[in-house]
Order: C-alpha cells, then structure tokens, then sequence
C-alpha cells in the first residue's frame, strides 16, 4: 500500500472522527433538552414575573395615554390578550405602553432620519412623514399581537388531534373526563405548552366548583380555535344526551385529523404561486445574466465595429 494512499485513508478517518466529535456536542439531545426546559421553567417564571411587574410599575404612567375608555377590559381586545395567553395583570399595561413609546420614538427615528439624509422635503411632506411613523409605530403592536394570536392558534390547532385521542385512550381505560383532561394536560406539556396550559385551567375551573359546561365554554373562550368551539360543544352535548365519550372523542379526532391533513394540503398548493415572485424577480434575472451575459458581449464586441462608420 502506498505512502499516499494511506495518508488518505488517515485524514478520512481524522476528518470523520472530528466531524462526528461536533455533531454529537452541537447537535441537541431532544430528551436532555426537555428536561433542561422543564426544570428551568419554574425558576425562570419566579424572575421573570419579578422584572414584568417593575417593567409595568414604571411604564404604568406612559399607559394611561392609550389605554381606551373605561370597559375595555369587556371589549374585544381583552379576549386578544386571552387568545395570546397574556393571563398576568400587566400584560394590558406593557401592550398600551408599548403603543404610545412607539408612536412616539418612530417619528423622532423618522425625523432625525431625514435631517441626516438632508432631503430637501416641503412642511406637508415632513407633516406627513411624521404623522405616518406615528401611526406605524401606534399600530405595531397591534400587528405583532395578531401574529402572535395566530401562531398560538396554529399550534392549538395541530396538537389538539393527539391529544384527543390521548384523551380517548384515558376514557376508555376507565378514567373520568376530568381526570382525563388532567392527564392529557401532563403529557401534552412536553409538545404543545399553550394547550397543556389551556387544559390545566380547565382542570383547576372542574376543582374549584365550577361547571363543566361552564369551564369548557371558558377553554374554547380562551383559544379563540373554532376547532376547539366545536370540541367543546361536542363534549357538552354528550354530558347532556348521555352519549358515549369515547365514541364522540373518537369520531372527532377522526375529524380534525381530516382537517389538518386538508390544511396541510392547502398550504402546499399555495407553495407554487409564492414561488413565483422570487423566481421572476430574484432568480431568473440573475440566471438570464449568466447564461446569455456572455453571448451579448460577445455580439456587442463583433457586431460593434462593423456598425460604426469607416471615419466614425
């Protein structure tokens, strides 16, 4: 065997190892890191609730500016904070305070923006320059709220089959509802948190005293998810008809699965149109530079000369 052949054969193995070596420290263990979470989840909540309520304490005046009339805590926009799962009291605080530092800091951002671009812009333009970033900065809140609402839902949407029909296992194993929901609570935590939360709630409405109609009208209150209206209502209307749980919960899972598979398929047929602006803006230009580029300056070179005049 050759000197060279077994150098090769050296620095394959080396580069193997090593590449081996980092795959194994960067790569995250999915176990280890759900227990790290899990166990720093309790500390961090103590801090964290700690330095929300200073942050609110002193932004509390600053909130007053946005804060709509009295009886908003009714309004539409107390459910928003419910759908987000912004249960803690100065939750409504940050948002409204948020709002009016923004709606201020942006048209400063916007005015020194165009002081050190030097334009040249008449007093309606910088009115309206000015009066734009207020309303961008007084209405972002508004947009990251509703991204936030929407992601929060997708993932209610997507974990609540599993848990459906993790729920039906425990029905038919002899558990009641209540118990049920207990138990899907503790093991959906380890996949979809916003749900595992949801069903806790509901747990500790079912131990306080409350009804069941009562705190499954609150749960599907909470999600703001029509699926989970219509878990709700199923589950109501067999308590009160007598049906069969089990037989309901699994006809249901059976639905939402179908629903998310159809949803998963929307989302997939739509894939082809959003590719269609970055391909006709952003690639094929490029790759009708690099494959015709050459070709034209080749023609302007031949074609040039015999174009211009003798004494030109």
């Amino acid at each position: 065997m050759s000197p060279q052949i077994v150098f090769l054969f050296v620095t394959f193995l080396a580069v193997l190892t090593a590449g081996l070596v980092i795959a194994y420290f960067v790569t995250p263990d999915a176990a280890r890191e759900r227990v790290r979470r899990l166990a720093a989840r309790e500390a961090g909540d103590a801090t964290r609730s700690v330095w929300i309520e200073r942050v609110a304490k002193l932004s509390g005046p600053l909130a007053k500016l946005s804060v709509p009339d009295e009886g908003w805590e009714g309004a539409p926009s107390r459910v928003r904070f419910m759908n987000v799962g912004l249960r803690d009291p100065a939750a409504p605080i940050l948002y409204f305070a948020a709002k009016t530092a923004l709606a201020i800091a942006f048209p400063l951002i916007a005015y020194s923006a165009i002081l050190a671009a030097r334009l040249q812009l008449t007093a309606q333009g910088l009115l309206l320059s000015v009066l734009v970033a207020a309303a961008v900065g007084y209405y972002l809140p508004n947009v990251v709220l509703a991204q936030m609402i929407r992601l929060r839902k997708r993932e209610i949407f997507e974990s609540l089959p599993d848990a459906i029909d993790l729920m039906t296992v425990c029905v038919e194993a002899g558990l009641g509802l209540d118990a049920a929901l207990l138990r899907v609570a503790d093991e959906a935590a380890l996949t979809s948190r916003p749900l595992a939360e949801e069903l806790r709630l509901v747990s500790l409405e079912l131990r306080a005293g409350g009804s069941k109609e009562r705190a499954l009208r609150n749960f599907a209150l909470r999600t703001g998810v029509d699926e989970v209206d219509a878990f709700v209502a199923m589950l109501v209307q067999a308590e009160r008809f007598g049906t069969s749980n089990a037989e309901s919960l699994r006809v249901h899972s059976d639905a939402l699965r179908t629903a998310r598979r159809l949803r998963a398929e929307e989302a997939a047929a739509k894939i082809a149109v959003k590719l269609v602006f970055p391909l006709v803006f952003g690639i094929f230009p490029a790759m009708l530079i690099v494959l015709a580029g050459p070709a034209v300056i080749r023609i302007i070179r031949v074609m040039l000369p015999a174009l211009t005049p003798p004494g030109g």
